[in-house]
């Protein structure tokens, strides 16, 4: 009975990563609509250089999380010498992570003429609350399970694994707020460009964070659970190895899912309007 509990429980905690992967399926569909609504209408001047200006803009500063990702290498192999082998590729990940984040939050503001009165849009219109609260419970959840797990990582890696989701939190509820404040643009044309803009932006940093997060959260309990294995006693006592390495499979599933999304989101807003007149 006690292995078929076991089981159920596992197979539980993995339904949440499968219902994260649903909404982010969603989530692609409602980019496809937006960057095919950019295509059905002949953008301004200034919401052509704006699209231009944009991708140029993000591009550099993605560069400029590569040289971050190199840096926390240089870091890790200060702080944990030999040990750091382990932490390079996630270190170098992290880099360019914050780098998109980094490039979302800094966006300069549209040239194009605001709507006057100033309107702007729905929260709901740009990314899915539920994905939203996602990446903020699952970055709360990673600084809590670092904080409980303190002793067992040792303060420089506590201090990076706290440290490193509350940035990319940070960074992506700026440029959440950035895009929820900003005035759409006066003439109707630019209008399906500026949604697709903040469509892109709020679903870049929304997975960017997410990824920053469920990633370190689900080695730590993977590895919590791993290492608890035989050292809890008492009834029940062992569906906790079994819960946290449940857990953190679910949240390194859930992460990887996120960040192959994440990839797809990449590619800059472009205008098709011409493809499809030819």
């Amino acid at each position: 009975m006690g292995r078929l509990i076991a089981v159920v429980l596992f197979i539980a905690l993995m339904v949440p990563a499968g219902l994260l992967v649903r909404a982010w399926s969603l989530a692609a569909g409602r980019r496809a609509v937006a960057g095919a609504a950019v295509g059905f209408v002949t953008p301004t001047s200034a919401g052509a250089a704006e699209l231009a200006r944009q991708a140029v803009h993000g591009r550099r500063v993605r560069q400029l999380g590569l040289v971050l990702g190199v840096l926390a290498v240089v870091i890790s192999i200060v702080l944990f010498a030999e040990a750091s082998v382990f932490l390079w590729v996630p270190a170098l990940a992290a880099g360019l992570l914050l780098g998109v984040l980094l490039a979302e939050a800094g966006r300069p503001r549209p040239r194009w003429a605001p709507s006057s009165p100033a309107r702007r849009p729905r929260r709901g219109d740009q990314v899915s609350p539920w994905l939203l609260w996602t990446m903020r419970g699952a970055v709360a959840g990673e600084v809590l399970t670092a904080v409980l797990l303190a002793d067992d990582l040792g303060t420089p890696a506590t201090v990076m694994a706290v440290a490193v989701p509350l940035l990319a939190w940070l960074l992506a509820e700026i440029a959440l707020l950035r895009i929820l404040l900003r005035p759409i643009p006066a003439e109707g044309a630019d209008v399906p460009v500026d949604e697709a803009q903040r469509t892109w932006t709020a679903h870049l940093v929304v997975a960017a964070a997410s990824t920053l997060a469920l990633l370190p959260v689900g080695s730590l309990l993977l590895g919590a659970g791993l290492g608890l294995g035989g050292r809890v006693a008492g009834a029940g006592a062992g569906l906790v190895p079994v819960a946290m390495v449940a857990g953190g499979f679910s949240a390194l599933s859930a992460g990887l899912a996120v960040a192959v999304f994440l990839l797809t989101w990449l590619r800059p807003v472009r205008d098709t309007s011409r493809a499809l007149a030819g």
